[in-house]
């Protein structure tokens, strides 16, 4: 499993890591089961969110990784309607609480809401400072966002930002991972295989991702996670509630295309024109 810095973070995390969004409706036991072997394979990095099953993804992490925190790059997220000030800080006394922790390695407001991004600051850095959270970040913001939430932070502070990024949604790279990668910002991609079903082998595009996989012998979904990973700020965090798909997930963390692979990943999966808003789920 490579890793990598985590931006302002300062932390080595391995490339692919666990997503956790929808996670509760998994066999429970399955799912904790997945998310330990996930750590044994590596992917220490698991992200969650008080959104997800309104806090019951968390609980169930919190169960897998007990015993076994000390690995665990764990990161979490408050909704917007949370953010304020004073309500960021009960949020993530509330996710410490279900995740049976002391403290979050990241914590990153969900997307942009009503209140301030200087409220919301204030808080993550209250919260660092009492050593609640050990680093924070974004999710959902476009390039527009990360400039402002850099006026309002200053460097060095903004460790990631999360966003929609799989093959079919490439949006992302005409002006957010530039902007990412000139101000020490990690990108990290969510719902990295799509959100409403991966490319079939049967059709043209998922013709090629099989050949290069073939190659590799490795899966085609490998060969995805290794392309959205491709470049050092890169991360990728798919969900896997199943031993056999975190076993396939982690095999993509050692996967390296070639230059020629690449350009017939781009050419298979167009980047498309830039789109007026950010795209988000």
């Amino acid at each position: 499993m490579q890793t990598r810095r985590f931006g302002a973070a300062g932390r080595d995390v391995p490339v692919i890591g666990q997503g956790s969004w929808y996670i509760e409706h998994a066999e429970k036991t399955s799912a904790i089961a997945a998310l330990r072997r996930g750590l044994d394979l590596g992917m220490t990095h698991i992200d969650t969110a008080e959104m997800y099953g309104s806090g019951q993804a968390e609980t169930i992490i919190g169960e897998a990784v007990k015993g076994r925190r000390e690995e665990v790059f764990i990161v979490s997220k408050v909704l917007p309607s949370n953010a304020s000030r004073a309500g960021t800080k009960r949020a993530c006394e509330a996710s410490l609480k279900r995740l049976g922790t002391d403290r979050l390695d990241c914590y990153l407001l969900h997307w942009r809401g009503q209140y301030a991004l200087a409220e919301t600051f204030q808080a993550f850095e209250d919260l660092k400072g009492e050593g609640k959270i050990l680093s924070w970040g974004v999710s959902n913001f476009d390039e527009g966002d990360l400039a402002e939430a850099l006026s309002v932070a200053g460097p060095g502070r903004i460790a990631c930002n999360q966003v929609l990024y799989h093959l079919e949604e490439r949006a992302i790279e005409h002006a957010v991972i530039p902007w990412c990668e000139a101000n020490d910002v990690a990108v990290v991609a969510y719902s990295p295989f799509g959100h409403s079903g991966f490319p079939d082998t049967a059709s043209k595009s998922g013709k090629v991702l099989a050949e290069i996989a073939a190659v590799h012998r490795s899966s085609p979904r490998q060969v995805a996670l290794a392309l959205l990973t491709r470049r050092p700020s890169l991360f990728a965090i798919p969900k896997a509630a199943k031993l056999a798909h975190v076993e396939d997930n982690a095999k993509a963390g050692g996967l390296v295309l070639s230059a020629a692979e690449i350009q017939r990943l781009d050419q298979a999966f167009p980047l498309g024109r830039k789109p007026r808003g950010l795209p988000m789920i």
